[in-house]
């Protein structure tokens, strides 16, 4: 019997365990056309935190009582689909759970890029397309521009420090923490600030980037992004992936500096990896390059068995990971 985690009610702020319960998970039944998986790897990540609210969103909320979703690379252990074979490494959003049967359309098979199978849940994967396509098409970031990233030791930051760097920009994040911030620096940052250090974010922003930013890419929201737009240069681009900081129990920070939109012509746009996944090939392709010319390295923090998820998850929200957080089944 396959085992899965279910959402048994909806969290008021930071989750705890107790919203969480494994569950015995019937499989369908296999037919043609279909795969069974045994998943190897699974991901967590900040979106699933809006998926537990019953509010429209985006993506669905989480149906209480139901098997959770999630990215997952797994191993086709009996197939019934042409172009599929057993022992074929796949891609697919059945997470949260050790075995899944799905339609072989709802599963992808890993290209041929000599990463390990866990990097397309992270770099290579959803994480890395993340800061691919939010830096280079929606911040339309160029060589020359000063890049400001929150969150820079997360698995989408520190994949867009490596790709800014190797684009020729000049590239200031924040990490929490002296270990994590020197690891921000060992991927290529130019300048790194650690958000939980005593003195002013803004200040700290201000001296890293003394002639301003060209580019913000927002994982966090709340100060960063205020100070984001204090130092932003005329016509700055900002992308805006994420608000970890606002999941939970909201962040009270007023944006000071939001008239700054108006007279330094900034831009701000928000934006979903979903609406570049048919460009998926163009991505593989500059990252391959990018590898094979030694400008990408990753991290990865794994917690270990199916029964880890709910730990990894709540890590996401008290800087429990350096890189992607993976469970490994």
């Amino acid at each position: 019997m396959a085992h899965a985690w279910t959402l048994k009610s909806r969290p008021a702020g930071m989750p705890t365990h107790d919203n969480f319960a494994m569950i015995e998970a019937a499989t369908p039944a296999m037919a043609a056309g279909m795969v069974r998986i045994a998943n190897r790897w699974l991901s967590v990540d900040p979106y699933m935190r809006g998926r537990m609210n019953d509010v429209k969103s985006y993506t669905p909320p989480f149906v209480l009582g139901e098997e959770m979703q999630g990215g997952a690379v797994g191993e086709v252990i009996e197939s019934q689909a042409d172009g599929i074979a057993v022992g074929d490494m796949v891609l697919h959003m059945a997470g949260w759970r050790d075995e899944a049967v799905l339609s072989a359309n709802q599963v992808q098979k890993l290209p041929a890029l000599g990463v390990d199978p866990q990097a397309f849940l992270g770099q290579f994967g959803m994480p890395g397309m993340t800061a691919y396509f939010g830096l280079m098409e929606v911040a339309s970031a160029k060589a020359g521009d000063v890049v400001f990233v929150s969150a820079a030791a997360g698995a989408v930051g520190s994949t867009l420090v490596q790709i800014a760097k190797a684009k020729g920009m000049t590239v200031i994040g924040t990490a929490g923490g002296a270990d994590k911030c020197a690891w921000v620096k060992a991927l290529g940052a130019d300048e790194v600030i650690d958000y939980k250090g005593e003195g002013s974010l803004l200040k700290k922003l201000m001296a890293a980037a003394p002639k301003g930013i060209d580019v913000y890419f927002d994982n966090v929201g709340g100060e960063h992004l205020d100070a984001a737009l204090a130092v932003a240069n005329e016509r700055a681009r900002f992308a805006i992936c994420g608000m970890i900081n606002m999941y939970n129990s909201g962040d009270p920070t007023v944006l000071r500096f939001a008239p700054r939109i108006i007279g330094m012509r900034i831009r701000i746009q928000g934006f979903i990896v979903s609406d570049y996944m048919a460009r998926a090939a163009e991505f593989y392709a500059d990252m391959a390059g990018m590898l094979q010319a030694d400008k990408l390295t990753r991290e990865e923090t794994v917690h270990q068995g199916l029964a880890s998820m709910p730990d990894a998850f709540l890590g996401l929200f008290s800087g429990g990971n350096t890189g992607k957080m993976l469970v490994k089944l």
